[in-house]
């Protein structure tokens, strides 16, 4: 009898999983794998909000081995620990793994290699599994990862992505294989109220409906704030209960200048994490260093995490955080164009405060979204900056969002709500909402003296062409 291990990590599904594949293949049984790692435990990963959805990933992948015959099995200890516990009690062969971008994925990998070569497994890790194209497959002359989206995503486009896979059959789990209880979605203290459910099943119902419906018009509405038109499918991508490879085939079949845009935000995703596969440090350090001397307010941070910055739109968008775990993309751009460029604020301030909430927390795309907006990463424009009053009037023109959010101003009509303060005095003075944080005016020209500026052209920018503010589908993306 020979064995096999796949090591689920941001790949928690069946369908179009290579890892799964590829161990079914290699042995007469097979172990499927999760180790709760103790490792990224003690970094400060894990957030109630992505626990409480691991949860519901694991039993749902769980659920779906049963019916073939398998299950999942739970460790929770140190990784290279787990896998080599599991690894001596099987006898196992070759353990089968996704590849990874972040330091601690390609450390965690060369300690496994080493590791299981020592006794005697051999160690197999799989690309292009949690992206459509793996970090390194396309790259510029001399170079070795793309630094400007739009040649990545010329080459992206024209490199095919690889085929996908069906969920297996049967899996045939060794006798004896001891597992601790999955984790339940109840255990978790601290999640938001409105917090989505996870697992692929979930998660192949969205995109599905997704696909059949919204998708169609997505290049035109998905900035539409409070029409809520994006796909919400980047926890499940974050997650891997569903393969980029198989949502952009998916999506391509469509034809429709909505996939088209779609797609592209995917590609944004990509990028990012063929960037940080690159340059790991870029997780934490300035990609690019404006030689930025950072404002150290804590008030103003704590305001602006609260939702009392006194600007609508950035107040909706942070208390939809607070309450769902996730923003919508537009609102990812705007507060973190507001704590970065108006109160000058240190991007890793708020990427931590997104990490501690997104349930579609992934470094990649959190760190080098905020740095994109910051102006420390990869945009082409780093002075640009977005004027919460002008995109609150062009991207929630009625003002339905923020008067969904902000409660307070739910009496406002129109696109009064976005301006609060130019309300009469007797009706200004019965809002229970702050006074503006800062002048924008004067905020701008503070960030352009830090920045040494002083030119006209990095005055305020109103659309703001980029990556949606987080993974696709988060939408963001998507």
């Amino acid at each position: 009898m020979t064995v096999s291990v796949a090591l689920f990590t941001s790949d928690l599904r069946l369908h179009d999983s290579p890892v799964l594949h590829s161990a079914v293949r290699d042995a007469d049984h097979v172990v499927p794998l999760f180790v709760r790692d103790t490792g990224i435990r003690r970094t400060g990963f894990e957030a109630p909000n992505r626990q409480a959805f691991l949860a519901d990933c694991l039993a749902d992948l769980d659920a779906q081995l049963r019916r073939r015959g398998g299950r999942l099995v739970v460790r929770d200890e140190e990784v290279v620990a787990g896998a080599l516990a599991v690894v001596a009690e099987t006898g196992a062969h070759s353990l089968h793994i996704a590849g990874g971008v972040s330091g601690y994925a390609l450390r965690r990998e060369e300690r496994l290699r080493s590791a299981l070569a020592a006794a005697g497994c051999t160690l197999h890790v799989h690309d292009a599994v949690v992206t459509a194209l793996a970090p390194g497959t396309v790259v510029p002359s001399g170079r070795d990862h793309y630094a400007v989206f739009t040649p990545y995503f010329r080459r992206w486009e024209a490199t095919g992505v690889r085929g996908t896979l069906a969920a297996p059959r049967a899996v045939r789990l060794p006798p004896g294989v001891a597992s601790e209880p999955l984790p339940r979605r109840e255990e978790v203290a601290g999640t938001s109220p409105g917090l989505a459910g996870g697992g692929e099943s979930a998660g192949r119902r969205l995109l599905s409906a997704w696909l059949d419906g919204p998708l169609a018009d997505y290049g035109n509405s998905h900035d539409d704030l409070a029409g809520d038109a994006t796909s919400r499918l980047s926890p499940y991508l974050h997650f891997g209960c569903l393969s980029a490879a198989e949502v952009v085939h998916r999506a391509r079949r469509k034809g429709t200048p909505g996939a088209d845009a779609f797609v592209r935000q995917l590609a944004w995703r990509d990028f990012h994490h063929q960037v940080l596969a690159a340059r790991p440090d870029a997780a934490w350090d300035d990609y690019r260093p404006r030689r930025d001397r950072w404002r150290t307010d804590e008030d103003e941070a704590e305001a602006w995490r609260a939702g009392r910055t006194g600007y609508p739109l950035v107040d909706a968008a942070m208390r939809q955080l607070a309450h769902e775990g996730w923003m919508h993309n537009r609102g990812r751009m705007v507060v973190a164009s507001f704590l970065t460029k108006t109160l000058y604020v240190d991007w890793r301030v708020g990427a931590r405060h997104f990490l501690n909430l997104l349930v579609d927390g992934d470094l990649a795309n959190n760190q080098l979204n905020w740095q994109w907006m910051a102006g420390t990463g990869t945009d082409t424009r780093p002075n640009r900056v977005l004027n919460p009053v002008v995109q609150g009037r062009r991207f929630d023109p009625r003002g339905d969002y923020v008067r969904r959010w902000v409660p307070e101003l739910a009496g406002l009509e129109g696109r009064a709500v976005h301006e609060p303060w130019t309300l009469p005095g007797p009706e200004r003075a019965g809002l229970d909402y702050p006074e503006p944080l800062v002048d924008l005016t004067e905020a701008r020209a503070r960030f352009e003296r830090a920045r040494s500026l002083g030119r006209p052209e990095a005055a305020w920018v109103r659309s703001g062409d980029g990556p949606i503010l987080g993974p696709p589908g988060n939408e963001s993306p998507v």
